[in-house]
């Protein structure tokens, strides 16, 4: 028999098929991410430019993903995964090259943009296309393997960044996506299946909500910006509360609109099920609390304990592969066991860990006791993550994976980029307390009196994050049953995924 989606779907390893076939490109974003923060340096140097201007070689490409993860979600659950899917490969890896032959900063921005909207395209319906080739039972086993893609593309980026920066050319960041995108495309054209459209209440294709679109995206990129910039500019400067309103004001006609269209890009009905809104609730809180001690201690090892970029990034390696193992068993657990013990354990690990950063550290803390705490945080991470998203995909119709699965990610981008500017503004408040330059930028041995104490308060407040996390994953409950598979309507089933 010929090798084909078709013939490749009779065989009982077909879902592992798909899962390698998405794990390449899931493996290759985040890579790419890692190795091109390693190569910042080296292109701020080839283009006589400074580190905020080069740095939006990394916010351009992370804001076209944010923006887009919804619409091209929701896109893919609408029309082929498997078309949308490809297509975003190819703009990733066109984009890619364009990066590599960039003349100037600016043509390098726009080409990273550009690879941010492939990017979006894969990101919305990769783990879409995997929970949706295994059955229900072993949804959590798929996510927690994912998860350990995941994991290890983040240990692998930084150190094959540096591979590639040192033997050849911070241009060869770029190349190396070109001959390992193509494969993925040749994997994903054999391998993957064309899925069918979702339909609308009598048996219609629903259109695409382009307005819905269009206002989630402003409020997203509005809100990104406010909350990525405030403490740059100062968070009583007026453009910071024009921003902050026009943002309130997209969200709102957002809110209006999707609550009446009749094809909504996400349906916030979904909201009304418990498992669904504690869900991402508790999501959002999970990386509210961690995302800040991630940002800082890298700043603390460095600029307080004295270690080299590269010795940080050696002793960070525990952690990521803490939540690389437990990733894949927790989510398997949970298809047994329910999520509720693996949810609300895993975010009180995490803020265990919190705590005890935000009591114990010091000028002087033994490196013992950072890396202990930063894996037991990644290990509760671990723990949380798989069986959270399994909880919520528990409670959604098939037609809305895509757009449900891009909202998980979407929640996890922006709680990170919250919780980075919260913890930044709450150290560097701290610090000018104290008497010390108010900025990141002037942290040294000199003021690590100013800038730990400015942690603890910060960490103390990411535990509290947990803490909320903790409360919401038990107050959601268990769900037994699986929804329908069918393309039904969402409200057919409005309370279809409560807890006990």
């Amino acid at each position: 028999m010929a090798l084909s989606p078709s013939s490749l779907a009779q065989r009982p390893s077909y879902k592992w098929w798909v899962f390698a076939t998405i794990a390449i490109g899931t493996f290759m974003t985040v890579v790419d991410h890692g190795s091109v923060l390693v190569a910042l340096p080296e292109i701020e140097a080839h283009f006589s430019s400074d580190l905020p201007t080069v740095q939006w070689v990394v916010i351009g490409y992370a804001l076209a993903i944010s923006v887009l993860l919804l619409p091209m979600g929701r896109l893919g659950d609408m029309l082929s995964r498997k078309h949308v899917y490809i297509a975003g490969f190819l703009l990733f890896v066109f984009a890619a090259a364009l990066a590599g032959f960039a003349p100037n900063l600016g043509f390098l921005i726009a080409a990273k943009v550009l690879q941010g909207v492939g990017s979006a395209l894969i990101q919305g319906n990769g783990m879409a296309t995997i929970i949706s080739a295994f059955p229900g039972k072993e949804r959590g086993r798929a996510l927690g393997t994912h998860l350990s893609v995941v994991g290890s593309g983040s240990i692998v980026g930084p150190a094959l960044g540096g591979i590639l920066v040192s033997a050849l050319d911070w241009r060869w960041v770029f190349f190396i996506n070109v001959p390992v995108g193509i494969i993925a495309i040749a994997a994903a054209m054999l391998v993957l299946r064309r899925s069918g459209p979702a339909e609308g209440q009598a048996g219609e294709r629903p259109r695409f909500d382009w307005a819905g679109a269009t206002l989630s995206g402003a409020a997203l990129m509005l809100f990104l910006l406010v909350v990525g910039n405030g403490d740059r500019v100062g968070w009583d400067w007026a453009v910071i509360g024009v921003g902050l309103a026009a943002c309130g004001a997209s969200l709102g006609m957002f809110i209006w609109w999707e609550l009446r269209t009749a094809s909504p890009m996400l349906e916030l009905r979904l909201f009304q099920r418990r498992l669904v809104a504690c869900g991402v609730a508790a999501g959002w809180l999970s990386f509210m609390g961690t995302g800040a001690v991630r940002f800082m201690m890298p700043f603390y090892m460095q600029r307080v304990l004295g270690f080299s970029p590269s010795e940080v990034g050696l002793l960070l390696i525990p952690s990521a592969v803490s939540m690389t193992l437990i990733g894949p068993i927790a989510g398997t657990l949970s298809d047994k066991w329910g999520w509720r013990t693996f949810t609300a354990g895993g975010l009180a690990l995490s803020a265990a860990a919190t705590f005890i950063l935000a009591f114990a550290l010091t000028e002087r803390s033994p490196v013992w006791l950072i890396v202990l705490m930063l894996v037991l945080q990644s290990s509760g991470t671990g723990l949380f993550n798989s069986p959270n998203n399994n909880s919520i995909l528990s409670a959604v119709e098939r037609s809305r994976y895509g757009v449900v699965s891009a909202l998980t990610q979407l929640a996890r981008n922006s709680a990170n980029v919250t919780s980075v500017a919260v913890a930044t503004t709450v150290v560097v408040v701290t610090m000018g307390s104290y008497g010390v330059e108010p900025s990141l930028d002037a942290v040294s041995p000199q003021v690590a009196g100013a800038f730990v104490a400015g942690l603890k308060w910060a960490f103390a407040l990411s535990g509290a994050f947990l803490v909320l996390g903790i409360f919401l994953s038990v107050f959601k409950g268990e769900r037994r049953r699986e929804p329908e598979p069918a393309e039904a309507p969402v409200k057919q089933a409005a309370s279809a995924g409560d807890g006990d």
